[in-house]
């Protein structure tokens, strides 16, 4: 049985010697009854068009330019589709896989994130997609708290993930 992690048990597994989750800011704020906060690393413009194929030695993403923040951190985003990164370095463990979903008080801005699978078995500092929907545009701060990933125990042990993203924008 499919079973979403509890905050003792994400605890727990922050403990291991491969930390579920490092490279947070602040874990009492970040860890919730049914998971964790990632924050925001850096922002970016898309700037080419992409390619998804049926092989994926066809596939081509969209060059990125990142945006700079202003001195007291903030970023001032227009209405418009953006990249973003993590503070945050997650290490899934083979029976643990993930989704995010944006916290509320983005939602209330008129902003989502939309994120893929994190696939049991993958490490990495990901990266998803935000949309400002909001005609008025959004302020948003370095280090913002602005989704919640939510871990789910597998019914067994995978391979784990083995794709092209494996251990991506660890530096």
């Amino acid at each position: 049985m499919t079973a979403i992690l509890s905050k003792q048990d994400i605890h727990r597994l922050l403990q291991q010697e491969l930390p579920l989750v490092e490279g947070y800011i602040n874990l009492d704020e970040q860890v919730q009854p049914n998971g964790i906060d990632l924050t925001l690393r850096e922002v970016a413009m898309l700037q080419s068009s992409g390619r998804i194929a049926v092989k994926d030695s066809q596939r081509l993403v969209s060059d990125l330019a990142p945006l700079l923040f202003d001195g007291l951190d903030f970023i001032d985003l227009m209405p418009g589709a953006y990249i973003i990164t993590y503070n945050e370095i997650v290490h899934l463990p083979k029976n643990v896989m993930a989704l995010a979903t944006p916290r509320s008080s983005l939602l209330r801005c008129g902003v989502t994130v939309n994120t893929a699978v994190w696939d049991a078995g993958y490490s990495g500092r990901s990266q998803s997609l935000m949309v400002v929907y909001n005609p008025q545009g959004f302020r948003l701060q370095r280090n913002a708290r602005i989704v919640q990933l939510v871990f789910l125990w597998l019914t067994r042990e995978t391979e784990g993930y083995q794709g092209a993203y494996q251990e991506e924008n660890i530096d």
